[in-house]
């Protein structure tokens, strides 16, 4: 009688598991991911470039939102330099954080810029006074560039790269 019971159970349990599968799924629901940000752009932003004394031969360029809205940061700066008709500084794919940043009023997030190797490999090395940020939208530049005057005596070569927006200094000059 026992062992009638355990099998009628099972069995019981076997038909529930198979109407259950036999019902079609409901997709769960969507999670609220809060409101989309806005990309940040160039006519809301204040761009200031700095020197640092480490690493060797880099550069810090902060960007501040100056908007009244948040807004969002994706990937890394576009710059090009001096008279460049093209991106002079390749970002530094390694350097990309776990999430894109995003810049309430009055914040700031920070890139660091390699302007030439430190071992003198790099080729085609010139002094550069202007450098011209664009934002990435992605799909490319967000909006016109802006200009910034660079420190005396910058010096770039063709290894010239550039890190990620990140929301921490200490994050943007580790590469």
């Amino acid at each position: 009688m026992r062992f009638a019971r355990i099998v009628a159970s099972a069995a019981l349990s076997a038909a529930a598991v198979l109407a259950t599968a036999a019902v079609p799924a409901q997709a769960a629901p969507q999670a609220d991911r809060g409101p989309v940000r806005a990309l940040c752009s160039t006519s809301s932003a204040d761009f200031t470039v700095r020197n640092v004394s480490r690493p060797v031969n880099h550069q810090l360029l902060t960007v501040t939102n100056t908007g009244s809205e948040s807004c969002t940061l994706v990937k890394a700066p576009l710059l090009g330099f001096d008279n460049d008709t093209y991106v002079g500084a390749q970002a530094i794919e390694e350097s990309a954080p776990q999430s894109v940043v995003t810049l309430e009023p009055g914040r700031s997030a920070y890139a660091g810029i390699r302007l030439s190797s430190a071992d003198g490999s790099g080729e085609n090395g010139r002094d550069v006074r202007t450098v011209h940020v664009f934002l990435d939208s992605g799909d490319g530049s967000e909006g016109g560039p802006d200009s910034l005057a660079l420190p005396k005596g910058t010096w770039i070569d063709d290894s010239a790269a550039v890190t990620y927006w990140q929301s921490d200094v200490s994050d943007a000059l580790m590469w």
